[in-house]
């Protein structure tokens, strides 16, 4: 008989003063890739009484990526079909929140647990996952997968967009460009390829000569750098799809990841256990560190100059200039990525205990730990606003979590409830479709609760 698994959720103690008396974080509505549940839950809202004081929050359709039209992507089921409005691939979910906002909150904070939207679609581990930039029309999040079919999707949401299909093989790499007008993927077909962000076409298919493992743009979207299996870096002229790459060799063994660094003057790789530095112009070495184990993940933090490397259960911060060591925080367990917050405030990190941890980064102090998936995480992410982080793991899904608990932000809304007698009422969380013996479960693993149990809510 299998043991039930319990939902994966966070330790609830105490994260921070946030000022409200109780704040309900609601789940997002989840659509499918056509965003086919909207009609009937906008019409069975339509029918719904709801009290004077409530307001109804619905998210603005997003516009195409490139302000244009609509992306013509293909559905997960083969389908391609070109959407009318953005608004039905972009499932914009309703949630029911207070008008009242996070500053006119009154003090006395209760603690609230993480409540992450998880984003399905994919069917095999989710190895690796990038933001774009900041756009006029918001910042996107892609996906990679061992189905082999790279995901794009709303960052701040987790709403599908576009899946990329054309890989015969595991995906084992993806970034965007700033503007998510191209992405590019790398993957055990022995190809990277080149895609376009708006209409989910494929570009360009480089061909490699062993599996490759990690694709990134330049800043002004000009040129590709790879890296994977067969120990050498390439970069593409992309404006010149017909020349031959430009190749960087050193490495002994394999390359993990490799990225673009100081204004696209310098480059950083890793791995055969080094982290090394290459000038951009010469293809020269510049310097090489080396690292107790296999490197396993490595993030470059263009504000600060400063990359976050993984290696068994260390996070090492190093000079992206210098490759001098900065500091480094030893984890409870292996660690397979980890990334800095934009303002250098905290960083997050995920490994194989299912776990993800929270650390301040100026003093180490861990400030979160909960499950977060029901498999080892193989990627982490803080989008380009600091609001949120992204978690891709084994067990095939993505997760994105808030940075301030309770926060109004993207599908996260803040519920207030009334007081009666003083006494302040008992907020429901209204998540579509989860049972309510479910929601108790949510956060039962980690159970260090600063909570009270306030008492019923009215409707």
């Amino acid at each position: 008989m299998s043991e039930k698994r319990d939902e994966p959720g966070p330790s609830r103690r105490l994260y921070g003063n946030i000022p409200c008396d109780v704040i309900e974080t609601l789940h997002q509505l989840h659509p499918d890739p056509e965003g086919n549940h909207r009609a009937e839950t906008e019409k069975a809202l339509a029918m719904t009484e709801l009290p004077a004081t409530t307001v109804l929050s619905s998210p603005p359709p997003s516009p195409p990526i490139s302000g244009c039209r609509p992306p013509l992507f293909p559905s997960p089921g083969g389908q391609a079909a070109r959407v009318a409005s953005p608004s039905t691939f972009l499932g914009s979910p309703f949630v029911v929140a207070s008008p009242a906002t996070p500053s006119s909150l009154p003090t006395g904070a209760m603690a609230m647990k993480q409540t992450p939207l998880t984003c399905s679609g994919h069917t095999r581990p989710v190895v690796d996952l990038a933001f774009s930039g900041i756009t006029p029309y918001g910042y996107f999040l892609i996906s990679a997968c061992k189905d082999g079919k790279p995901m794009l999707r709303q960052g701040d949401t987790g709403d599908w967009i576009g899946t990329f299909l054309g890989h015969k093989g595991a995906v084992w790499g993806a970034t965007l460009n700033n503007d998510a007008t191209k992405a590019a993927t790398a993957a055990a077909d022995f190809t990277a390829k080149l895609w376009d962000g708006v209409s989910g076409d494929e570009l360009l298919t480089l061909a490699h000569k062993h599996i490759v493992k990690s694709v990134d743009f330049t800043q002004d979207s000009n040129y590709l750098l790879t890296g994977g299996q067969d120990k050498l870096l390439r970069i593409y002229d992309l404006n010149k799809p017909e020349a031959e790459p430009e190749v960087v060799s050193g490495h002994t063994s394999g390359i993990k990841k490799a990225l673009w660094s100081s204004d696209d003057k310098q480059i950083l790789s890793a791995d055969d256990k080094t982290v090394r530095l290459w000038d951009r112009n010469t293809l020269t070495e510049v310097k090489a560190i080396n690292v107790a184990m296999s490197v396993s993940s490595m993030e470059y933090v263009r504000e600060g100059e400063i990359i976050v490397i993984t290696y068994g259960r260390t996070i090492a911060f190093h000079s992206a200039e210098t490759l001098e060591q900065i500091k480094s925080f030893e984890a409870p367990a292996t660690i397979n990525s980890a990334s800095l917050h934009p303002e250098k405030e905290c960083l997050v990190a995920g490994g194989e205990d299912f776990k993800l941890y929270k650390y301040d980064y100026n003093t180490g102090e861990e400030l979160e730990s909960y499950k977060g998936h029901f498999g080892p995480i193989h990627c982490v992410r803080f989008s380009p606003d600091g609001e949120l982080y992204a978690s891709g793991s084994e067990d095939g899904t993505l997760r994105l979590w808030q940075t301030t608990v309770g926060k109004t932000y993207g599908l996260w809304k803040c519920v207030i409830p009334e007081e009666e007698g003083g006494e302040l009422a008992k907020a429901k969380v209204n998540l579509p479709g989860t049972a309510e013996e479910e929601l108790e479960d949510l956060g039962s693993e980690n159970t260090d609760s600063i909570y009270s149990t306030p008492p019923e809510v009215k409707a």
